[in-house]
């Protein structure tokens, strides 16, 4: 599907085919959503640009995140959203020429409905392709920001989790681990941004209001970036407290053995000296010798957990 915005419009335009461009003028914004790869080679064709490939946008190099010449810029980066219950990352390809805008993605990314809505909202947006694109990261910061703050939800309901339960689940390492997988996978996203925009900062074909916007962008993702490594320190201590509180369970568990094999100790002694079968034995012909060992086993047993007790072991 291609899409196409004209300059003070607030109507997206959706078309099949290029021959419908011949009718548009003063095109600001052209979106590539899950393009065939003849329409991305006609709008390559007839507008002079080239779009990296899927290899070329997954790398990491600077060139591949972002090229500068004297007529257009290209930049790609990473967006993250999620599918279901994952979270799933998303390439997307800009290039501005001039004042026209192309954008090229394989998914319906919210950040990019964000805009639109934005842009049929206020007129201001839709004047060129550079302000369509710091929109665009603009709203992908705000969504960052927004899956930052859930986490930080999640993360502080593991923390009540772990002070309220009285038994120690530890299913709750695998949500850890989740959630540390997803604040990785954020922060990484985050920074891939960051590297972005700060060399649009650097260039010479922002306007100044433009380049006020992109200082403010830069600010938001540094106190991102910030919150992302509070939960990460957040994350690590509740699976610290969480792998001590399971230590001390087992720990538990294996007092509770040790104390009882030790309990039992002096009983078995005593049946294990009654047990011999030697011909001379005091106690064999005695009339009591019977509940005189039973009450002597259960004495010995007593005396050993009364001093168990007493040391405060138990």
């Amino acid at each position: 599907m291609i899409r196409v915005l004209r300059k003070g419009e607030r109507h997206i335009h959706k078309i099949e085919s290029l021959d419908e461009l011949a009718h548009f003028e003063h095109i600001i914004w052209v979106d590539l959503q899950d393009a065939s790869p003849t329409q991305v080679a006609q709008i390559e064709s007839k507008f002079l640009v080239n779009f990296m490939s899927e290899q070329e946008q997954s790398e990491i190099e600077t060139s591949s995140r972002y090229v500068e010449t004297t007529e257009r810029i290209i930049a790609n980066s990473n967006f993250l959203q999620a599918e279901g219950k994952e979270y799933l990352t998303f390439p997307v390809s800009f290039i501005l020429k001039g004042p026209i805008l192309f954008t090229d993605r394989d998914s319906d990314l919210k950040s990019f409905a964000d805009t639109v809505r934005k842009i049929k909202q206020l007129s201001s947006f839709s004047q060129n392709g550079a302000q369509i694109m710091l929109t665009l990261f603009e709203s992908r910061i705000d969504l960052d920001a927004d899956m930052i703050e859930h986490i930080s939800r999640e993360i502080a309901g593991l923390s009540k989790g772990l002070s309220i339960k009285k038994r120690v689940d530890e299913s709750l390492l695998l949500r850890i681990s989740e959630f540390q997988g997803l604040t990785m996978a954020l922060r990484e996203n985050i920074f891939d941004k960051q590297r972005v925009i700060s060399s649009m900062l650097r260039s010479d074909k922002f306007e100044k209001l433009e380049q006020d916007k992109l200082r403010i962008i830069i600010k938001d993702i540094n106190s991102l970036l910030e919150h992302t490594a509070f939960n990460f320190e957040r994350l690590e201590y509740l699976q610290d407290t969480l792998l001590g509180l399971i230590n001390i369970e087992q720990n538990k568990i294996i007092k509770i053995f040790t104390v009882a094999s030790v309990i039992f100790m002096p009983p078995t002694l005593i049946a294990s000296i009654y047990g011999m079968n030697f011909g001379i034995m005091p106690e064999l012909k005695w009339s009591v010798g019977y509940p005189f060992a039973i009450i002597l086993m259960v004495l010995s047993s007593a005396t050993t957990l009364f001093i168990f007790r007493r040391k405060g072991w138990l």
